[in-house]
């Protein structure tokens, strides 16, 4: 399916590499030209991989970006011998910023915020955080708890089944596309069929069904709320006003939480601004990094 964002992306020069962290061997792609005045962490949400954030990465003119895979899921196996919950995602976080991206402001969608809350908030070094769709209140609290309360169903009965009916479940289409129309809002078809398209092909990418159940209870068991007061960089939050995860009323307390946060509200779009309107969203992070010169080289 091609994407509306393919040309601008075409324009940007992209190299994949791996690195071990932790143990284990983690794949990321560097966009952008090498001496960009700033390099921009991005970390992906869940069940997906770097290709969902790659639509605001074509807008983010003369920005380095780094977007890793989170372990278990993409191009980046799980790491051995650990329970992936947050503890673990951000200490495998923490550690790749280290090595790859030293002192780079960070980016985290979804439940990509709550990883990079958590990592901020334990000590990983960087001058500014920038929260897309942040998970800013109990997901079963949400307008949409009772579909969350299904999905903590599903997600058990995928982690209890018999193996290979649990990974058939898991991995099963018509969920897939259940899950991506209940995020979508554009009227556009073009664009709706790139985001199911993009659904179809990357949100069963997981290593095993383990992983994907272990992340699940990361991410409905944790909220950036938690991190937000120990969190004294400044601070983007770029929100959703139709986001059935966290509503925009949550968002707005958010807010309040951060000792330095701005929050962005976009209308007409929920969780999915990284694919809906990510030329906006594009825009409120190139004038947010601007004024600090924030980056590494």
């Amino acid at each position: 399916m091609p994407s509306p964002y393919a040309e601008r992306l075409a324009a940007i020069p992209v190299e994949r590499r791996e690195i071990a962290v932790l143990g284990g061997t983690t794949a990321y792609w560097v966009y952008g030209d090498a001496d960009a005045e700033t390099t921009l962490l991005a970390v992906h949400g869940y069940r997906g991989d770097h290709h969902g954030l790659e639509p605001v990465v074509a807008h983010l003119d003369g920005v380095r970006v780094i977007s890793p895979d989170l372990p278990g899921f993409g191009d980046t196996d799980p790491l051995p011998g650990r329970t992936h919950d947050l503890d673990t995602y951000a200490a495998w976080l923490t550690a790749f910023a280290a090595q790859v991206a030293p002192g780079a402001p960070v980016l985290g969608h979804s439940f990509g915020s709550i990883v990079v809350a958590a990592a901020v908030a334990g000590g990983l070094d960087t001058p500014q955080v920038i929260l897309v769709n942040p998970i800013g209140a109990p997901a079963l609290e949400g307008p949409r708890g009772i579909l969350t309360r299904l999905a903590v169903f599903y997600y058990w009965a995928g982690a209890k089944l018999p193996r290979r009916l649990g990974d058939a479940l898991l991995r099963n289409g018509v969920i897939v596309r259940v899950m991506s129309l209940s995020m979508a809002k554009t009227r556009d078809k073009a664009l709706l069929a790139f985001i199911h398209d993009q659904h179809d092909t990357y949100f069963s990418k997981f290593s095993d069904r383990d992983v994907l159940h272990e992340g699940f209870v990361a991410s409905v068991s944790n909220d950036v709320r938690r991190f937000a007061p120990q969190i004294a960089q400044p601070t983007l939050l770029i929100a959703a006003d139709k986001d059935d995860i966290t509503p925009i009323e949550a968002e707005r307390h958010l807010q309040t939480l951060f000792p330095d946060a701005e929050l962005v509200e976009i209308a007409d779009v929920g969780h999915l601004i990284h694919y809906e309107t990510p030329q906006v969203a594009a825009s409120a992070v190139r004038r947010f990094l601007r004024p600090s010169g924030a980056g590494t080289r």
